[in-house]
């Protein structure tokens, strides 16, 4: 009997930008080389406020760089594409494929089932964005595409963007939990979107995602992951060649 492919699973952890970038980025070049990989996913918070911006994000207000001179904010760049996002409070998703479809579209609609069924379980229905993306908006927030989620009132709950390289796929995400007003204004001057669901406590809501993507992808078996040795001076040089903190303007 086939032994079933593997779903990795690394334990939640609380890093700064580059480093968590860097774990993302090695676990896709891993879906590269490793056979018996056929999806990661990890959950992770992040060491202090910070803001990550898209790949292809040229412009940096100057309200942002103030932030960053006035130590109130740090920014990275991410291997994925999309908008600004501000990581307080939240909780970040990765998610790697192996042998996503082809098709974009598809693909999100697919790599967000288990995140809708997820909070279904939290008590929060969860609906596909229907607007077009605003090139002019630098707040991922600002607009709700397909590749979000909302609630019935439209407020977006959950923002995606994605990185493809060799036909194989990272989507980033970030679920909105208790972001700070405060910081959000001054970063994209508008309030955050309303949190309408009641489930605060990470550790619950990462148990009922986890649930949903074995339901989800039931061939699939979840393994939990330790990084080793090797793997963490992969991630070093990673953070230190790729995605070191911008602060250089």
């Amino acid at each position: 009997m086939k032994n079933p492919e593997g779903l990795l699973y690394l334990n939640p952890l609380e890093l700064t930008g580059p480093e968590q970038m860097a774990i993302d980025l090695f676990l896709l070049e891993k879906s590269f080389t490793d056979k018996s990989f056929h999806m990661a996913i990890r959950f992770y918070t992040w060491d202090g406020d910070w803001l990550s911006i898209g790949k292809n994000q040229k412009e940096i207000p100057n309200t942002w760089i103030k932030l960053v001179k006035n130590e109130k904010l740090k920014i990275v760049r991410r291997p994925s594409g999309g908008k600004a996002v501000l990581h307080s409070s939240g909780l970040t998703y990765a998610l790697i494929w192996k042998y996503p479809p082809r098709n974009k579209k598809e693909s999100y609609l697919k790599t967000t089932q288990w995140l809708q069924d997820g909070f279904k379980k939290a008590g929060l229905d969860l609906f596909f964005g229907n607007q077009a993306e605003n090139m002019a908006n630098s707040n991922c927030f600002a607009t709700s595409t397909l590749a979000d989620l909302v609630d019935k009132e439209k407020n977006k709950q959950i923002g995606s963007a994605q990185y493809w390289k060799k036909g194989h796929l990272l989507q980033h995400g970030e679920i909105l939990m208790e972001p700070s007003e405060k910081l959000w204004r001054k970063v994209f001057n508008t309030d955050p979107p309303n949190i309408k669901y009641e489930l605060k406590e990470k550790d619950r809501l990462i148990f009922y995602l986890k649930e949903s993507l074995k339901k989800i992808w039931p061939n699939l078996k979840l393994y939990n992951y330790e990084l080793g040795k090797n793997d963490k001076e992969i991630i070093k040089n990673l953070t230190i060649d790729s995605f070191k903190e911008i602060n250089h303007f």
